[in-house]
């Protein structure tokens, strides 16, 4: 008998750098700094390509997007979850929803999470409802609780096409 789900689960982090936004679902959000990363450095999609991956037990968006690549210099990270959402059609699935948590004391997320939430509905081919985003911080613990940078976590069920 084969499955009729999947689940992947995702986790993504970059550390603040010098710049003057950040990128998370897509959308360009005004900050007082930037991300250290190879591509835009959004961890939403970082971490949603990964729970994508995940469930279709095809690595890691290292795997398919290697930081030593100078392809993917700045890169934005919507061409790679348009390419894991080919993946999943490719071998006969479907996401079922996703839901992501974003983890910072700051930029604030909640102004932001319906356009992150319709960037990455677009991109995957689902509806709006499908997809979650909300965040968290951490109570000031740990590297995102001193704002040194930011975190996200994704899980995705994918059902048979």
């Amino acid at each position: 008998m084969t499955n009729s789900v999947r689940i992947g689960q995702g986790y993504d982090v970059h550390a603040f750098g010098d710049g003057d936004h950040v990128v998370l679902g897509g959308v360009r959000i005004a900050h007082d700094c930037g991300v250290l990363a190879h591509s835009d450095g959004d961890v939403v999609i970082h971490a949603l390509c990964d729970a994508l991956l995940g469930a279709l037990a095809l690595g890691d968006i290292g795997v398919h997007f290697p930081p030593t690549d100078p392809r993917w210099q700045d890169a934005d990270s919507r061409l790679f979850l348009r390419h894991c959402a080919a993946l999943v059609a490719e071998r006969g699935w479907r996401l079922g929803n996703a839901d992501i948590t974003v983890v910072c004391e700051r930029p604030k997320v909640s102004p932001h999470a319906a356009a992150m939430r319709a960037n990455l509905a677009a991109d995957l081919g689902v509806a709006l409802d499908d997809i979650s985003v909300k965040a968290t911080t951490s109570e000031r613990l740990g590297f995102t609780g001193r704002g040194e940078g930011l975190a996200a976590m994704a899980v995705a069920l994918l059902v048979r096409a």
